[in-house]
């Protein structure tokens, strides 16, 4: 197999197994209308990463992956735990602020290290040209186990977004939920930064969510178009020589701005 076939088939191959998880998990953001819980999850695990390098622990290695998760396992119990009773104050405004003060800290870490401007872009963008086949497949076995957990205990999570029953120890599930939220940005920050893990769980789940309310359709219909939409990202990236993260956002993003121009035609869904 050629350089450039071999490329394409890991880039293809990484997209099509991490776009699953991240739509199904999507639409339970946007249907709870936790829309910057990911983003809060996705800076700690740059944050953790930026405290492994403080410690002396080398970006992207295994040791690197597990201080990410700590950070975003903390992260979890926050979201969880924090849910403000005032009506006056949404969960979503502490969920922005969480954000934002994850952005602080590290930024001001980064000022302490040695080359911390270029550890920080490399948390925004990642570095998913550098993708190995073994990256890939232990990528796609934690992926499967997340899937499994969350096929077994889907009428739970789903309960928990729909909110039509009352589900027991509600803050346990919702723990659960943004651990296993967790899991996958510490798996996918490192390869394709803050940015592009954001897009991959938002936009094409935001797709879709236009247009159903039934899980599985929306799932394979999301996974297809947000699939459909970074492959051409990706050829776009390479041929035309622009950067990799940006242009799968912008490709994603274009989708996204068709079919808001297509809901607009169709009519109101009751």
């Amino acid at each position: 197999m050629s350089e450039t076939l071999s490329f394409f088939a890991i880039q293809i191959t990484f997209l099509a197994v991490v776009l699953i998880l991240h739509t199904y998990l999507g639409l339970h953001v946007i249907r709870r209308t936790i829309v910057f819980s990911d983003l809060v999850l996705d800076q700690l695990a740059a944050f953790g990463a930026l405290v492994g390098i403080g410690i002396g622990i080398r970006y992207g290695t295994a040791s690197s992956y597990l201080v990410s998760l700590i950070a975003v396992i903390f992260g979890a119990v926050l979201l969880a735990v924090i849910k403000p009773k005032n009506r006056l104050i949404p969960r979503e405004a502490v969920i922005g602020i969480m954000y934002a003060l994850a952005l602080a800290a590290s930024l001001l870490l980064a000022d302490k290290l040695s080359g911390g401007e270029t550890y920080v872009t490399k948390t925004l963008s990642g570095s998913m040209l550098w993708v190995t086949w073994p990256l890939v497949i232990a990528t796609v076995v934690a992926y499967i186990i997340l899937l499994l957990f969350h096929f077994k205990f889907r009428s739970q999570f789903i309960t928990l977004t729909e909110k039509k029953l009352i589900i027991k120890n509600e803050r346990f599930w919702d723990f659960l939920f943004f651990t296993t939220q967790g899991i996958i940005t510490v798996l996918v920050v490192p390869i394709a930064g803050v940015l592009l893990a954001y897009a991959f769980l938002m936009i094409p789940a935001a797709i879709v969510a236009m247009f159903t309310r039934k899980w599985a359709i929306a799932v394979a219909i999301g996974w297809g178009i947000g699939f459909m939409a970074c492959t051409i990202g990706l050829f776009a990236s390479y041929f035309f020589d622009l950067p990799y993260g940006p242009s799968l956002v912008l490709s994603l993003g274009g989708f996204f701005v068709c079919a808001v121009i297509i809901r607009a035609f169709l009519p109101q869904r009751a």
